[in-house]
């Protein structure tokens, strides 16, 4: 068999796919909350024959699904949560569905089901003796608060797997070449003493100083540290009145740098001056780590298949689709296209949509951004790349990103499952491409020891309610009428 018969047998399924795809798009559901949209993908494997392990690492809405037998055992992953407050009619003008609801702002509803039709492809090149070995779908929730693969990676999912190929929906059509941020996240939560402000301040014990104090630390240290590193916070808890000395407060904190060593004594500075801060106002504070990933480890063995396959594909839009992208282009202010090559740049920025296979741009470089897929790569080869679900230019996480993902975007969706396919298929075929991936694995990783970042199993619970527990929380009201 070649390619194309694993292309057709995509095609072949359009309306099935496009229809589970809308309706994800039509039920964007937040990380960890992901119920309809898990359980809708593992049906569609389950009708396809996979078995399909739910719950996986102690996460409702974590599945593996696997078809196949003795041999190469390859994967690709999906994702499926959406963002808050990106709710968005498929319309070229702002327009929400549901004032404040969500949206799928980074594609995920495209994501989830292009690498869905990959594996199926795949599944059957396996099942009519075309090819040997297995496949198996990553049922990966909750991308966008850093947690799903981490944890999914922690509990041994991706053990058994020689290399995986995923992708992720974008502009432009390119394999992935370059790494990204390594990443930890922090909550540090101050108890202090409430008193009146006024009254009786000197009774009191201000957890906002606290935070203000680390806040300023943080300030400090940022000329001690290296220029890659970068660090964030935010307030997300600033007491409860003015005229109360505040008995709680918090701040979330990010520490992110090009390699996971650095991240790591960077976040043990910033614990210190959160020590320091509570001996300075006199309260005690709780330093909760909530997120920690590691940067991705590239392969360019698996990048060099990708960009076979991609050329091998076919990027189709319908006239409705090019009309639609237009549309929506021209709402865009200032588009970038510095993910393009220098030279096709002008050629790009005249498109609507542009489908032509593209040369990496990130080769050797760092992007300034942080996904769990890097803890994947440091622990099973893995390929990357993006495909074009957006008009040329068009940000992630845009309104303009949650319009065309319902319809428009199902044009890269299925080019993006061709590419799975057969970048999959490659190396279920060919032993010299799975050793070389293999290789460059362990040459890069070297004597580098993965270690998964110390936290709990994340849930709604003890991810979501600790942080909006502020702005929930009844407020206090002085009892002395002289407020």
């Amino acid at each position: 068999m070649t390619k194309q018969d694993l292309f057709d047998d995509i095609e072949a399924e359009h309306d099935r796919l496009t229809a589970l795809s809308e309706q994800l798009w039509e039920n964007p559901e937040l990380s960890l909350e992901e119920h309809d949209s898990a359980a809708l993908l593992e049906e569609a494997l389950r009708e396809e024959g996979f078995t399909v392990e739910s719950g996986v690492a102690g996460i409702d809405t974590a599945f593996v699904a696997r078809y196949g037998d003795e041999g190469p055992v390859v994967g690709t992953m999906g994702e499926f949560d959406a963002l808050p407050g990106m709710s968005q009619a498929a319309k070229a003008e702002r327009e929400p569905i549901e004032e404040g609801g969500p949206g799928h702002g980074c594609g995920h509803n495209l994501f989830g089901v292009g690498s869905l039709a990959g594996a199926i492809a795949v599944k059957r090149a396996i099942e009519r003796g075309d090819a040997r070995g297995s496949v198996v779908y990553f049922g990966t929730p909750a991308e966008e608060i850093g947690a799903g693969k981490v944890f999914m990676v922690r509990a041994g999912a991706f053990d058994d797997v020689d290399a995986v190929v995923s992708w992720h929906p974008d502009w432009l059509n390119t394999p992935g070449r370059g790494s990204c941020l390594a990443v930890d996240s922090f909550e540090m939560r101050f108890e202090g003493e409430s008193s009146h402000a006024a009254a009786a301040p000197e009774a009191g014990r201000s957890a906002l100083d606290g935070v203000q104090l680390l806040g300023n630390g943080i300030e400090y240290m940022r000329e001690h540290v290296a220029e890659s590193v970068r660090i964030h916070y935010v307030v997300s808890d600033g007491g409860q009145a003015a005229n109360i000395v505040p008995e709680e407060a918090a701040m979330e904190v990010m520490v992110r740098a090009p390699d996971r060593a650095a991240v790591e004594r960077v976040s043990e500075r910033v614990r210190d001056a959160a020590e320091g801060a509570a001996l300075m106002s006199g309260t005690d504070v709780d330093v909760t780590q909530t997120g920690g990933m590691y940067g991705v480890l590239p392969n360019d063995a698996l990048a060099d298949s990708i960009r076979s396959t991609m050329d091998a594909a076919e990027f189709t839009l319908t006239d409705e689709q090019e009309s639609f992208a237009a549309d929506l282009k021209a709402t865009l202010d200032d588009p970038s296209y510095a993910g393009a090559p220098p030279e096709r740049r002008e050629e790009v920025a005249e498109a609507a949509m542009f489908g032509d296979p593209l040369d990496a741009t990130d080769e050797g470089g760092v992007g300034s951004y942080s996904t769990d897929a890097g803890d994947v790569s440091w622990n099973v080869p893995l390929g990357r790349f993006r495909a074009a679900t957006w008009p040329t230019g068009t940000p992630a996480h845009s309104w303009q990103a949650v319009a065309a993902g319902k319809e428009l975007g199902t044009a890269g969706m299925l080019f993006a499952g061709k590419v799975v396919a057969g970048s999959l298929y490659d190396l279920l075929t060919d032993e010299e491409l799975l050793a070389e991936a293999r290789a460059e694995f362990e040459e890069r990783k070297g004597d580098r020891e993965y270690e998964s970042p110390s936290r709990p199993t994340p849930t709604p619970t003890n991810l979501s309610d600790r942080r909006f527990a502020a702005s929930t929380r009844a407020p206090v009201v002085a009892s002395d009428p002289a407020t």
